[in-house]
């Protein structure tokens, strides 16, 4: 459970990094980043590399979020 003063504070804190800033950012994506970016790349009607990085792979699920309006609050 968090308490209550990390909770007041976690909009400062670093738990959301850029993916740039990644120390595995180089790696190859992960199994759920492609399955995922795949799903959005099909609603978007574009079509997406499958040799992205870790990172390359989180920009472009934002992306894809957005043109899809998945995961927008």
């Amino acid at each position: 459970m968090t308490d209550k003063l990390t909770q007041e504070h976690a909009d400062e804190s670093n738990m959301i990094k850029d993916p740039d800033r990644w120390t595995t950012g180089d790696q190859p994506m992960t199994g759920a980043q492609r399955s995922y970016l795949h799903t959005l790349a099909e609603e978007a009607g574009v079509e997406v590399q499958d040799d992205l990085t870790k990172a390359e792979a989180s920009k472009k699920i934002d992306e894809l979020q957005e043109k899809t309006g998945r995961g927008v609050d």
